[in-house]
């Protein structure tokens, strides 16, 4: 009888001993996600009024269309030599990421 109280007293220990291990153990730190959803946020959408003056003030004149696309404005404008030009906009930072010759 002694022996069986004093193996049920020696497993009671172990398992205390090992939950309290367990509790000092730290947890690690979950994985960082991948993917388009775990991209750094992005900065905030330019504003039509933004756009309109960093064109106007880079040249472009008879500024008519500026429409937002996904991540980016399409423009259509006259650039310094006075052709239509059809111009995409960054929406975060303003960039002109394509020009194209507009008829």
């Amino acid at each position: 009888m002694n022996t069986t109280i004093r193996t049920l007293l020696a497993g009671v220990a172990l398992g205390a001993a090992a939950l309290a291990v367990q509790a000092q153990t730290p947890t690690p730190a979950p994985a960082a996600a991948s993917g388009p959803a775990a991209s750094a946020p992005k900065a905030a959408i330019w504003s039509i009024r933004q756009v309109y003056d960093s064109l106007e003030a880079a040249g472009y004149r008879d500024i008519t269309e500026i429409e937002l696309e996904r991540d980016r404005y399409e423009v259509k404008a006259r650039d310094a030599q006075a052709r239509r030009v059809k111009l995409y906009i960054n929406a975060h930072n303003g960039a002109i990421e394509r020009t194209k010759l507009h008829d």
